[in-house]
């Protein structure tokens, strides 16, 4: 926009092996980098709350580096995640954000919640406007997609929104319609993989990616069947040891005992026969997901999109084509657009063109009417 008051942002992204961190001014991207954090550097910290203090630091070396003043950013922009499930959109961070994010209210320890936390605490210590875009709990599950073979136990929307929507949006226009109009496919893969059905703008089913479902990833357990979990617990592992699994040390890690995809990747290229299963498993599993998906659409599936950052690797691409290609055309999209979509739904909110919701410290879904006949309001 002409004659556009500079706005500055500052866009932080914590993902399961990385800190991306962006400056924009208005819409113009100045600079970003994205910082990798193996596995065994993150498990020195018990929890995610724990890295606060390096992820700061990371932010503030990324400014200085850049020769930008923090006293001069007006808005802080973090992904989000842990709290109650929300609406999608973009949300203003407040106490009651802050405070459910870091207690993990909605029941994920997830480091995306950790760009809630570092807006929160940059915010209230140099001042500006805080907010959070389709953090990672945003609940858009169809009821068929919630219940589990125990009652009162529900599966949870817990995928990556930000980049999942951004994408599909993108593939729309590409096609000349509108996200509102498609049904997608769409699979983030990277530290951390999801699988999602997107139907007529709302992620309808996905896995649940730090949850212990779906594809192993380079840090996360996967799909894995209960009774071999229970197994696993009688041998004398503990349920801590289980939960650090989920996000942080499964998958890679705990074959490898590093999150490095690249490195298992060239050993799996070398010959090595564990990295060469364990790799190409991952890809069969992520197949697997895709093919539940389709299902979930009922065939009508306008496009299966695949992006973040393990994209980069051909095998990967190609070994989901031959596998799921006969159901829909595939489209690769490297990386993420998660910065952009960030940054670019916070201006709408500054311009005045959109409003932000507010947290409301209440889930989106909260059971059906059969599991509150027996309780008292």
């Amino acid at each position: 926009m002409e004659n556009e008051k500079p706005c500055r942002l500052l866009v932080i992204n914590p993902g399961s092996t990385s800190t991306k961190v962006s400056y924009f001014e208005n819409d113009r991207n100045l600079f970003t980098e994205s910082i990798f954090h193996d596995a065994p550097v993150l498990l020195q910290y018990p929890t995610a709350n724990d890295q606060i203090p390096m992820r700061k630091a990371v932010i503030t070396d990324f400014l200085k580096s850049h020769g930008i003043d923090i006293h001069s950013i007006d808005v802080f922009v973090g992904r989000g995640g842990s709290a109650y499930s929300q609406p999608s959109g973009v949300i203003a961070i407040d106490d009651t954000l802050a405070r459910d994010t870091a207690n993990d209210v909605g029941g994920s320890d997830h480091p995306a919640k950790l760009g809630v936390l570092l807006a929160y605490a940059l915010c209230k210590e140099y001042g500006g406007k805080m907010y959070t875009v389709n953090p990672t709990n945003v609940d858009e599950l169809c009821d068929y997609a919630r219940p589990t073979g125990i009652a009162g136990l529900y599966r949870r929307a817990q995928t990556h929104v930000l980049n999942q929507k951004g994408i599909a949006a993108i593939h729309a226009a590409k096609l000349g319609k509108r996200y509102e109009d498609c049904n997608f496919i769409v699979s983030h893969i990277d530290g951390g993989i999801t699988v999602t059905a997107h139907a007529k703008g709302r992620m309808i089913d996905s896995t649940e990616g730090a949850g212990g479902d779906g594809p192993f990833t380079p840090t996360r357990l996967g799909s894995i069947p209960v009774m071999e979990v229970l197994s696993y617990l009688d041998q004398g592992h503990t349920t801590e040891e289980m939960r650090k699994m989920l996000s942080r040390s499964g998958g890679f890690v705990s074959h490898f005992g590093t999150s490095d995809a690249n490195r298992i990747h060239a050993l799996a290229e070398a010959g090595d026969p564990k990295a060469s299963l364990i790799w190409n498993t991952m890809i069969y599993q992520i197949g697997k997901s895709i093919g539940e998906m389709a299902v979930v659409l009922k065939g009508q599936v306008d496009g299966i999109l695949l992006t973040g950052g393990l994209v980069r690797f051909t095998d990967i691409v190609e070994g989901l084509k031959e596998s799921c290609g006969w159901i829909a055309p595939i489209s690769v999209y490297p990386g993420e657009c998660e910065q952009e979509a960030m940054a670019s739904a916070v201006l709408e909110v500054i311009r005045g063109e959109k409003e932000a919701a507010v947290y409301t410290g209440k889930p989106v879904w909260n059971g059906f009417p059969w599991d509150h006949q027996n309780t008292r309001e």
